[in-house]
């Protein structure tokens, strides 16, 4: 989850790692620091910001052509400038940084202390860093070999960078389970968690795999695995400009991701849904059709945001295709001993496509022959790579850490996933297909008509900003956008928040309802709507302040809410899409009001690569 920069070339490498740590803060922003080569290793790092890092070295030499950088999402150990990295060796000759956890880091320190070592952090990165130089001290070999000997010991997750202070021009790297990106220039190499911090210097990058060790000089880049046989990298043509991840005169990226959504969802529905011809292309879908047409079960798993998709996913599955389906933690179905049989299909959804948790689900899945199809945002990310088929959903960088473009491009996916398998396996008529293509197709202009409507939802906020806790209902299809709703306010205003069915309110969470608690209500017209009024009555009785999101013309539903937000009319299958838009917005204008950081919310990191 902490964000990692590496620069070696030509350049002044302090203003590059400095400012990609800034775009990468959304992965971890408890501490920072930076470490270079400058007549000697120097390191700086302060708990905090990047820019509490930046005013703590102002005046200091920061000239360099080689430096490493570090953006923490504390694990081992509290945020404070000790725990902070770079961490660097008994020695003071190396320097390290570390994303990721390394499960067997107290063994490894036992044995280090009865060799003498004393550590000056609680962090496992230190151990692994003087393990490493343990290693090259008692066995008389480089850095690489130490290197390459140290993980072979360890268990556990990690993206490493080190530096030399006798080797000047050299970093080595290595990942398991974390993400690393290095971008290739002329005479100039960049390393990085994603291609962010690299964008305006180099659209070619090598996505570097599991179990690799990376040896990069300005020159050079050497590519080898464990067992030290060399690898061809593999360059990779960037797709992303650097506008993608730059405000654009927005007061926040969350903010600008909400906007985005009409371009994003278009995106996403581009080149794979022609609702005049009545044609849905997907690539990935039709080279694993046969499977799912004879799947007897799908099994989704997926953590945070992302299994609200798939829960969704499991109602538009089931509805549409007839088969059966189930939606997991990936957290708690890695641990448990699922049964997965071979033709089994897993569907893993995961934003960032490096989610640790899924990861490990998805491996132990294939391993037992189940055919995995991945959703994911990044392309060339891990499960990308492990999956047998998936579909990319197109909403481009989202770096503001609660999820919104990304959610729906997800939703936008899985209904076009769900309905070409419905048409290839003949479980929807041609009419109802035809029906739900023009709806979906419409759903970029309606998200973009119901945005301009959004200082009504600012109003709202305002009114509620000051709410200890939330109820957020919804019945069928519109019960995990309830749930999304919830998690949202929870990430981004700290208001405590909870999503249920709207007929299970009565089984306990209407103890909680007094004229004090603002209810949520995702109502939007469908086959539930008469129901969804009773529960609503049934709030209205006990005081409580119901909100409801509504479809244009609702004449019943305005009589007893408190307020109301108006979406345009769609099948209920389609309107989550829409109904999803004022939740996001009702969670940054609140957050916004009790003066939160909503693009960095606290103790929250937007890419969840560890335990």
């Amino acid at each position: 989850m902490c964000g990692i920069v590496g620069y070696t070339g030509p350049r002044e490498a302090y203003p590059i790692v400095i400012t990609g740590l800034k775009r990468l803060e959304y992965r971890g922003y408890d501490s920072t620091g930076v470490a270079l080569l400058n007549g000697g290793l120097k390191v700086y790092k302060k708990k905090g910001r990047v820019a509490d890092l930046e005013e703590n070295i102002l005046g200091k030499n920061l000239h360099c052509n080689i430096a490493i950088g570090h953006t923490r999402w504390a694990t081992h150990g509290e945020p404070s400038d000790r725990n902070a990295h770079p961490h660097t060796s008994a020695s003071g000759k190396l320097a390290m940084i570390h994303n990721g956890i390394i499960e067997n880091y107290a063994q490894i320190k036992k044995e280090l202390l009865n060799k003498g070592y004393s550590f000056t952090s609680d962090t496992d990165t230190e151990v692994l860093l003087n393990f490493i130089e343990d290693i090259r001290k008692n066995n008389d070999c480089n850095l690489e070999e130490a290197v390459r000997v140290a993980l072979k010991r360890i268990t556990g997750a990690y993206c490493i960078l080190l530096i030399d202070e006798d080797d000047p021009e050299t970093i080595i790297a290595a990942r398991k389970g974390s993400p690393l990106v290095i971008g290739v220039g002329k005479g100039e190499h960049f390393l990085g968690s994603d291609a962010s911090p690299m964008l305006e210097y180099t659209k070619e990058v090598v996505y570097v795999n599991d179990y690799e060790l990376a040896i990069v000089r300005p020159n050079e880049l050497i590519l080898k695995n464990l067992g030290n046989e060399k690898i061809t990298p593999f360059i990779t043509k960037l797709d992303m400009e650097l506008a993608a991840i730059e405000k654009g005169g927005y007061d926040h990226f969350m903010l600008k991701e909400i906007f985005e959504q009409p371009s994003t969802i278009h995106d996403c529905l581009r080149g794979r849904l022609d609702a005049a011809a009545g044609t849905i292309t997907m690539s990935g879908v039709m080279n694993n059709i046969e499977h799912f047409k004879n799947a007897s079960r799908i099994i989704i798993v997926a953590c945070g945001t992302s299994w609200h998709a798939g829960l969704l996913a499991e109602y538009v599955i089931e509805e549409l295709c007839r088969i059966p389906v189930e939606v997991e933690y990936a957290s708690e179905f890695r641990y448990r001993n699922p049964i997965v049989n071979k033709g089994d299909i897993i569907i893993a959804i995961s934003q960032s496509g490096e989610t640790a948790d899924t990861l490990v689900a998805i491996e132990r899945a294939k391993e037992n022959g189940a055919i995995i199809f991945g959703i994911v945002n990044v392309v060339g990310s891990s499960i990308a790579r492990i999956s047998d088929g998936g579909a990319y959903t197109h909403a481009g960088p989202e770096i503001g850490v609660a999820s919104t473009k990304a959610f729906t491009g997800q939703l936008a996916v899985i209904m076009m996933m769900a309905l070409k398998i419905a048409k290839e396996k003949g479980t929807i008529t041609d009419d109802r297909y035809n029906k739900l293509l023009m709806e979906l197709d419409a759903v970029p202009e309606k998200v973009d008509a119901l945005l301009k409507s959004a200082d009504l939802i600012k109003i709202i906020a305002e009114k509620y900003k000051g709410a200890g806790d939330a109820l957020f209902l919804g019945r069928g299809y519109n019960f995990p956008i309830a749930l999304e709703g919830a998690l949202k306010l929870k990430e981004i205003s700290y208001i405590h928040a909870e999503g249920y069915p709207a007929a299970e309110m009565k089984h306990g969470p209407i103890a909680l309802v007094d004229e004090n608690l603002p209810v949520v209500f995702v109502a939007t017209k469908d086959s539930y709507h008469e129901k969804i009024v009773s529960n609503m009555q049934e709030i209205k009785a006990r005081k409580g302040k119901i909100i409801a999101i509504i479809t244009e013309g609702d004449d019943v539903i305005p009589g007893l809410a408190d307020d109301v937000f108006y979406v345009p009319t769609a099948d209920e299958i389609i309107a989550p899409l829409l109904s999803t838009i004022p939740l996001q917005l009702l969670s940054y204008y609140v957050g916004i009001a009790k003066g939160v950081d909503v693009d960095k919310p606290r103790n929250l990191a937007k890419s969840v690569t560890v335990e």
